[in-house]
Formats: structure tokens, sequence, C-alpha cells
């Protein structure tokens, strides 16, 4: 503001010079002075009302630096001076002052920065909802009137090339005026910072760069008139005209009151409904199924009904998990979201009587209840205007209970709700309150399928351990008895390590689960591979298997996983097939793809448990066996893009095969 003022003594010194050169030397110094505006008032609309404030300076840096530097452009004037004098021909007399080329790039500068910091400016306001965007509005209209000038003057001064006097007599008023609309809203609420979350996206739907472009095309539409027809004189006067026009009906679009008022005459004199009930239920349907827990959905349906209604203080109230206390959980209203103590945001659960509360399920007016919790909570989410009529209190009912309120405040003329709104407040309530059940009841499933999860995995962890601490019990009852026989120690020496690798094989199996599978690819001989598998067994299927190989390619993959693959084929088989069965053991080339198949003569499985629980973990038909091995495999089969099918019957045998492309492009 010490800048405007400058700027506007300097422009006052040269409008009373009654020499050129002095006359030039002050305005040069009001335009330098005006330079210093872009860099300090676009800081300004980046940080004003702004929680996250650091995110858009952050984001907007390389500009807020670049407006800062525009004031080293005034060194241009120690080698050109920014204006020329020029002597007017009869009949006209007297001199005027002209713009040279630094100049003219330097109000075009600042008239684009004006354009971004009006466009910053009403990104604020609009992300504001209820009492704050009140208690900013007169703020944002001031600096509206303020820079809407500054965007007049200088495209005067950028059509014209020169200075003229009424110029600074436009600015000067505007000033006045936008500090008047400045004080009284510091006068009206104070100089407390409002907690304001603008969206990022970049000057998308600005009201700002709409009326800026919609009024420079008017004024060039009258500059060429201008150069046909001629009346040059009257054309400062149709460009403010145009300007002012603008100017108000950004203030209509602005304005609550304008904005309602619209909304019921076009109502009343055209028979058409207050609300569009469709586009309505639309929004609040696509609003809503984004909100992950209940504290974002009532700031959203907070947010909606604010806008839908024009009640600036809407506050939405839910029961505690008990049922004990009925908690305020979001607000429109500023002054409410400040006030955190339990006297004011909460009731307690002795003053409600569900038995009564169930039977409101239409809005009401609260200022007419009788109830003592009615009233507790009027007076807890009353609002802050003495002319904003009753609160009207909105009923969450889901299914047979309630599951809290949503109270509209401070409506906007103070006008009263029609049973149409009432309506569309139960509607809305509905709408919210089954939201509501649908959020709570996803995170109960969730509960349980994770508890269930865990009580599977843990009846298998102590199944296996109880084994293996079975087995080491027993030898260490017997170990007292029998220590000096060899073969009795060498038999402990083995159950010993069996019971080691049984629990390490445990815990790498639910490591499986746990951690993200990660592919080390390399060029790999399948069979090889299946060679390397077959022997870690040592000879558990030598009396079994049948081996076919055929000449196949070299794929990328990793071979540890795939060998952890083929063994867990090869157990599940050798399972299967019992003492005296068969188990074939083949690799092939199809097409782009290699095949391994691992066939048996075995026990074979039934087509629904092959299709619901053969690749799901925890599903297993073996007693000792976690139902992880399948699961596993198949999710390192995907993993190198291949695929693994299964044909199977009852009492016949079992056939896998696994495919794998020969161009695999791990993940």
């Amino acid at each position: 503001m010490l800048t405007f003022a400058l700027e506007s003594l300097f422009g006052a010194i040269a409008n009373d010079a009654l020499l050129p050169g002095r006359a030039a030397f002050w305005e040069t110094l009001s335009l330098v002075a005006k330079s210093f505006l872009p860099g300090v008032w676009l800081t300004f609309s980046l940080t004003y009302s702004r929680a996250n404030y650091r995110d858009f300076l952050v984001q907007s840096r390389w500009l807020v630096i670049g407006a800062f530097l525009i004031p080293l452009l005034s060194l241009a004037a120690l080698y050109s001076p920014f204006f020329y004098v020029v002597t007017y021909k009869p009949p006209v007399h007297g001199w005027g002052l002209r713009f040279n080329e630094p100049a003219k790039i330097l109000n075009v500068l600042i008239l684009i920065s004006t354009v971004l910091i009006l466009t910053n400016i009403e990104r604020t306001f609009r992300a504001a909802v209820g009492t704050m965007r009140w208690r900013i509005k007169f703020l944002v209209l001031g600096l509206a009137v303020i820079f809407g000038a500054c965007i007049y003057t200088r495209s005067q001064a950028l059509l014209f090339s020169d200075y003229s006097p009424s110029q600074l007599s436009v600015e000067a008023t505007a000033l006045l005026i936008g500090c008047a609309l400045i004080t009284a809203a510091y006068v009206r609420s104070g100089f407390g910072e409002i907690d304001v979350y603008p969206s990022r996206a970049v000057l998308h739907t600005s009201i700002t760069v709409l009326l800026t472009g919609a009024y420079l095309f008017v004024v060039g539409v009258l500059a060429q008139i201008v150069a046909r027809f001629g009346g040059a004189t009257s054309f400062p006067l149709a460009a403010f005209v145009v300007l002012l026009g603008v100017a108000i009906l950004a203030v209509l679009l602005l304005s609550d009151r304008a904005r309602q008022s619209l909304q019921l005459f076009v109502s009343r004199h055209f028979k058409r409904p207050q609300h569009d009930f469709r586009q309505i239920w639309a929004q609040f349907t696509r609003s809503l199924s984004v909100a992950l827990d209940e504290t974002a959905l009532a700031t959203i349906a907070s947010r909606l009904i604010s806008e839908t209604f024009s009640a600036l203080s809407v506050s939405t109230w839910l029961f505690d998990e008990q049922g004990e206390r009925l908690i305020r959980v979001s607000s429109t209203s500023d002054a409410e979201q400040a006030q955190g103590d339990d006297s004011t945001s909460s009731i307690a659960g002795k003053e409600l009587d569900p038995a009564e509360l169930i039977k409101l399920s239409r809005p009401f007016d609260l200022g007419r209840a009788k109830e003592k919790w009615a009233r507790d909570l009027m007076q807890r989410s009353s609002g802050q205007f003495r002319t904003g009529g009753s609160p009207i209190c909105v009923p969450l009912v889901g299914g047979e209970s309630w599951l809290g309120v949503i109270i509209l405040a401070d409506r906007v003329r103070g006008l009263g709700y029609s049973a149409e709104e009432m309506d569309l407040l139960k509607c809305i309530g509905e709408q919210v309150a089954a939201s509501l059940l649908k959020l709570r009841l996803t995170e109960e499933i969730m509960e349980r399928k994770e508890l269930e999860a865990f009580q599977t995995m843990s009846a298998f962890l102590i199944h296996d351990l109880k084994n293996a601490a079975s087995t080491l019990g027993l030898m260490l009852e017997n170990l007292p008895a029998h220590f000096d026989n060899p073969a009795f120690r060498q038999d402990a020496f083995r159950g010993i390590g069996s019971a080691a690798s049984r629990i390490n094989d445990l815990i790498n199996r639910m490591n499986a689960l746990r951690h993200e599978l990660r592919l080390k690819p390399a060029e790999l001989d399948l069979n090889l591979a299946v060679t390397e598998a077959l022997a870690t067994l040592n000879g558990i299927l030598e009396n079994k298997l049948v081996t076919k190989f055929d000449q196949i390619p070299k794929i990328l993959a990793d071979g540890q996983q795939l060998q952890s693959v083929c063994t867990n084929l090869f157990l599940n088989a050798c399972d299967a097939v019992g003492t005296n069965g068969r188990i074939t053991v083949e690799t092939t080339r199809q097409g782009e793809w290699v095949a391994l198949s691992v066939s048996d003569n075995g026990c074979g499985m039934s087509e629904q448990f092959i299709k619901n629980s053969l690749f799901r973990p925890f599903r297993s038909t073996k007693k000792k066996g976690l139902g992880i091995g399948m699961f596993q495999s198949k999710t390192i089969v995907e993993a190198h893009q291949g695929k693994i099918n299964v044909e199977s019957e009852l009492g016949v045998g079992t056939t896998f095969r696994v495919m794998l492309p020969l161009k695999c492009q791990t993940a």
C-alpha cells in the first residue's frame, strides 16, 4: 500500500508540473514505483488466507522471482528515457508525454502481473465457503476495484502510448474506494487468518481471466471504431464505462445475495423449481463417493449443502462409536472450526433419547424444538449473524438408528426454507446417511477380513510349529537314556536338522506373502533349471520319474524363482501319486512359448477346488500343507508374463503346464 501511495504522490507532482522535463521526471518515478507492485502483490496473492501457501510459493517461485526483477527495467531509463515530449499542432495548444519502448514493455509486464494477482485472489475466494467467504469478501472486492482500475489505466496507456492525467484520477479514486472496502473487511472480521485450501489447477474456470479478456476485446473493438470514424476524445469515457460494467458484473457474480435473488426471481416468474434435483443428486453422489473416511465425508457434505442452499454456517454432528456423545465433525464456519473444546463441540449422550430421536426423520426448525438436547445443539451451532434466520436440523437416519445431524445456519438474507427445499434436504440427509453406513460397513468388513486372515495364518503356524516342537520334545525325553548310542545320536541330529529345515521353510513361505516379488532375469536354459530342481530332491522321485526334454531355446528369466516353481510342482505330484505312481516331466516349444509339463496319475482334484482354492493362499488338501506353494508359483509365473494351466480329474491324475514366453519382458 505504501508503494501505491508513492506512485500516486509522484503522479500528482507530475500532473501539476508546468515544464515538460519536470513532468517526465516525476512520471518516470511514478512508473518506477509501479514496477515494484507485481512482486509484492503477487506474493501477497499467493499467501493470503492460504493454509498451504508454501506449496504455492514453491510452485510459482520462478514467477515470483521474475516479478521482483521487473524494477530492473527501470535501469533502461539511464540510457533511453521512458517518456519523450511532443508539442501539439494548432488548433490544439500545449504539450504531452509519449512512451518510449522500455515504458511500453514495463506497462505490458505490469498488466500481465495484475491479471495474475487478481486470478490468485479470486481462487482463494472461490475455495472459501460459508462464513470464511463472508470474512474475506470485502477485501477481495477492494483489491478487485484497485487492480481493475490498474487494468483500465494500463490498457489505455498501451493503446495510446502516452500519459494522460485522467488515468491518475481513475487510479486515485479506485485506490480510495478499495482502501475503504479493505478497511471495512478488517473492521468486520479482524486480522485473523483463515485456512483456505485452493485448487492447484492453473487458471481453470477463472472469472478474472474471462472478464479481463472480454474487456480488452471490447476496448480493442472500440479502438478500431474510433480509428475509422473519429471521435477519439470520447474513447476514454467509453472504455471507462465498459470497465465499470465489467466490475459491476464481477461483483454480482461473487455476491451470494445477488445470486440467490436471481434464483428466486427465475423461480417465481418462470415457474421452475428452485433446485434441479437430478443435478444436485448427481453432484452429491460424485462428491461423496470419493470420501475415504467419515471426516472427509462430513466436510464434503457441509460444503455442498452450504453452496446449494446459501447457508454460510453448515456443521455436521455425528455420534461417537459408543453412541454416547454427539460430536461436531466438520463446519463451514471458521469460528466454529477454531473451537475444539468438548464443551462446544459435543453433546453428552445422557441428553439424547434414542427412542425419541428415531421419530424425527424430516428436517425441522431447531429454534422451535423444546427438547433439552435440541436447545443445547442450537446454542452450540448458532450462526454468527442476527439476520441469518433460525437454524435447520437435518437428521441423518440410517436404518433404525440416528447417525447424527446436519445443522444449517446463517442463510443469506435470512430466508426461510420452502417445502420443496425441506424435501431436498431430507433426500440429502438420507444420501449422506447411506454413505456413512457404507463407509462403516466397508471398514467393518476389512477389519473382519484382516482378523480372519490373521487367525488362518496363526492356525497354520501353530500347527506346523507344534509338530516341530513335538519332534524335538520327544527327542529330548529320550536323549539322557540313549545318548551313548551312536545310531540314536545320528538319528537325533537328523531330526533336529529336519525340524529346523521345516521351520525355515515355513518362515520362507510366509515371507513370500509379505514381500513384493523382485525378479533377477538372465539367460536361462529351462532344461538345466528343471534338472537342478530335480537334483535338490535327493532322489525322492527316482523310481516314479519319467523325463522328456526337447531342444528348446533359452529364455530370459529368474532361474532361482523358476526352480522354486519346479520344486513345488514336483512335491505336489509326489504327494498325489503315493508310493506306486508315475510322474512325467516334459519340456517342449509351442510357437513363441516354451512349456514345462508335470503330469501324475495320482488322486486328482475336483473342478470346484481348482476354481475356488488351488491358487489361493491357505487353501490346501494336505494335512501339513500351508496352501502357499501354488499361490507363490502362480505369482512367479505371471511375473514372467507367463501362464500356468491345470487339467485334472478325480482318480485319474493331474497335469500342470507352465507356459513362458520366448521374449519375456520381466516385471
